[in-house]
């Protein structure tokens, strides 16, 4: 049988706009062999006591942080020194030693036993078996993070793990495979493997469950192919995340919430802010006071340790929100600050933008942006709030600040979204471990993403039946 031709593929720097790194994905046939190798070493970890994965874990944590400015320093040329590489590291030592403190408690919690209430006579205990082999395939926005947030809880549960990280972020994958390498009975079931979607199509063909993170379109696209081999796949496909200021709102506050909300990352983040709707009576002062705000923030260029805002991820990342904005002004949107990309040093910036005189039916309130743009809508009355930030294809997450929590909390319960932060934005950031998070609509599916529920996608549940006296007669 002929094999495949390996591919080359350039990788372009998001600060200078060169290429300058460049890939080899594995052919299918390497890969194949990569992914029977882990699935043939799965058993052994996968039958393990729950003790041994932590000892390996905790041991893999101790690398990761030997390793922390490597790691940091790889990540932030991918992301164009974006702010959350400097916090990944952190974040994902922090989830392994949470699961090594709290898995065990999860897991036995998620088998009871006892006798059954229609059949007394008849006991049952329940056993968790994890899948063999998970497939993940991760977005370009925050590399390092979103590549493990869902692998690590998986590796806790027993499955081997591959992973395909985006094309466009890969170099970090050198320095994280270092970590894993050098604990070997991790080495055995987990690795990564570099590519674009013709790889991620064939891990497809090669794994028993897969978790995505990644746009709607090829959501679909990875779930019809899930389908079609009937294996389970989990989706986490983006935002549009609204947030409601209301009449009685400490503005001040809320406007630095929000510019926060929707430019950190340079507003590529899933649950940025993407959609602001502010009660009328309050309208033009807080606009006031998010201009302000906005324009104080400060791009991180030329110097990479200033400023808050680095450059897009893509040039086509660039495009799209430059072809939202045009969209909006062409509409009858007014550019109160900020404004389209610009170039600098080769990379594509752009200051955190505001526009007013925004309705629904602009592609700025309807796409998902995934800028620094702040597109400001009124409202009359809090029904007409609430329609306003229900009306999307997306369910991701939300935002409402109003003069209390409760009133926040009694608004935020009628918006469609999985995560709702009450008298703050960005709060999503803080909850991978301890609090469950969902997606309604087109934002995903397949469950908890986050928190101790997170591990039980991972595993297929088995019953026992056992009938404690002799079998009943048939007539």
């Amino acid at each position: 049988m002929a094999t495949s031709r390996p591919r080359v593929l350039p990788v372009r720097n998001p600060r200078t706009g060169q290429v300058d790194y460049q890939i080899t994905p594995p052919t299918p046939e390497e890969l194949a062999g990569i992914c029977g190798g882990l699935r043939q070493a799965q058993g052994a970890w996968g039958n393990a006591p729950l003790q041994y994965r932590i000892s390996v874990m905790q041991k893999w944590a101790e690398r990761i942080a030997a390793h922390r400015e490597f790691l940091i320093e790889r990540d932030s040329v991918d992301t164009g020194y974006c702010t959350i590489s400097k916090l990944s590291p952190d974040i994902v030592i922090g989830n392994i030693m949470n699961w090594c403190a709290r898995a065990a408690e999860i897991l036995q919690r998620a088998k009871p036993e006892g006798k059954t209430s229609i059949m007394p006579t008849v006991a049952f205990s329940t056993s968790l078996r994890p899948y063999p082999l998970l497939g993940v395939i991760s977005p370009w926005n925050a590399p390092l993070m979103l590549s493990l947030i869902d692998a690590v809880p998986a590796l806790f549960a027993g499955c081997a793990v591959i992973i395909k990280p985006s094309e466009v972020t890969p170099r970090f994958v050198e320095p994280i495979m270092q970590t894993i390498q050098e604990v070997p009975e991790l080495a055995k079931v987990f690795t990564y493997v570099v590519g674009d979607g013709e790889t991620g199509q064939e891990i497809i063909n090669d794994v028993d469950i897969l978790v995505f993170t990644g746009s709607v379109p090829n959501g679909r696209k990875v779930a019809e192919a899930c389908a079609r081999r009937f294996i389970p796949v989990f989706l986490e496909l983006g935002g549009k995340d609204p947030v409601i200021v209301t009449e009685t709102a400490d503005l001040e506050k809320a406007a630095t919430a929000i510019v926060r909300g929707a430019c950190f990352g340079t507003g590529q983040v899933c649950f940025s802010i993407e959609r602001i709707y502010v009660q009328e009576k309050v309208h033009d002062a807080f606009v006031d006071l998010l201009v302000k705000k906005a324009d104080e923030v400060v791009l991180n260029y030329p110097d990479v340790d200033k400023g808050q805002i680095g450059p897009f991820g893509t040039a086509r990342q660039a495009e799209i929100v430059d072809e939202h904005l045009d969209d909006a002004i062409r509409r009858g949107a007014i550019l109160r600050t900020g404004g389209k990309s610009v170039s600098l040093g080769g990379g594509c910036y752009m200051r955190p933008t505001v526009l007013t005189n925004v309705n629904n039916e602009m592609k700025i309130m309807r796409e998902e942006t995934f800028g620094p743009v702040m597109p400001v809508a009124k409202y009359k009355t809090e029904d007409e709030a609430v329609r306003l930030a229900n009306d999307s294809i997306y369910g991701l997450s939300a935002a409402v600040i109003a003069g209390g929590v409760e009133e926040s909390k009694r608004i935020g319960a009628q918006i469609d979204a999985g995560t709702i932060c009450i008298q703050d934005t960005f709060l999503t950031l803080f909850m991978t471990f301890d609090v469950e998070s969902h997606s309604f609509k087109l934002s995903g599916m397949g469950g908890a993403r986050t928190g101790p529920g997170s591990i039980l996608r991972f595993f297929r549940k088995q019953s026992f039946l056992v009938n404690t006296v002799d079998p009943a007669p048939f007539a």
